[in-house]
């Protein structure tokens, strides 16, 4: 296989507290993304020692084997399927999965906005996987509190009044609307993902971000919206 950039970010690994990425003896990088891993000092490692020889368990258990109902939290770190982390990384792949639905279902005029949110979903993705701070500056154009502004106060940036989605609003509205609902659900997934025992947040950079998105979701609903007038 030949691993663009693409391919290599959404591939990249923890172990042992170290970003890593396992190569195939048939696979090639292409020049970016063997730039990237140089760049980024992420260890490119054989794929024979992606299997670990041992399996260590939150309680300090060690297993020998990956039982079925158990998935990695990270690095060779196990967890039940059911932890709130895993459920959460279940809600960021149905996030993309509406997302990229949407894309094929609404007009190409919104192409390169929904391309932005997918990409950011992935490296919010990639950064809780490898436990690494997400940093972003703006979302289509707009910062953190632009995007809060604006979601805020639609009427004096758009000429638009918040509104509550119809069937007559037409089925762009309607996808969009959708994903916005996506992102919710995928928030609600990281509230319970990252509470800690006092009830604070440990990962403030991915609600933030989700909350951003959802933002700006429910601004290109805004937005189309107001072309409808």
């Amino acid at each position: 296989m030949l691993y663009t950039l693409e391919n290599v970010k959404a591939n990249l690994r923890n172990r042992n507290g170290k970003r890593v990425f396992y190569l195939g003896s048939k696979d090639q990088l292409t020049p970016g993304a063997r730039d990237f891993l140089r760049e980024q000092k992420v260890e490119l490692l054989s794929s024979d020692q992606a299997a670990p020889a041992e399996y260590r368990l939150l309680c300090g258990g060690i297993l020998r084997e990956k039982p079925e109902h158990m998935t990695h939290l990270h690095g060779n770190v196990l967890v039940n399927k059911t932890h709130t982390r895993i459920a959460f990384r279940g809600a960021i792949d149905t996030l993309e999965a509406e997302i990229i639905l949407c894309k094929l279902s609404v007009p190409d005029a919104l192409a390169r906005e929904l391309d932005q949110i997918l990409a950011l979903a992935r490296e919010l993705i990639a950064c809780e996987v490898l436990d690494k701070p997400l940093v972003w500056e703006t979302l289509c154009g707009m910062t953190e509190e632009e995007l809060r502004r604006r979601s805020h106060l639609p009427q004096e940036y758009y000429g638009q009044p918040h509104f509550m989605p119809q069937a007559s609003d037409g089925i762009v509205i309607a996808w969009l609307n959708r994903c916005r609902c996506a992102i919710r659900t995928a928030e609600l997934a990281a509230a319970h993902a990252f509470q800690t025992p006092e009830g604070t947040c440990s990962r403030p950079d991915i609600l933030k971000a989700l909350n951003r998105m959802s933002s700006t979701m429910y601004l290109l609903m805004i937005q189309q919206k107001a072309s409808r007038q």
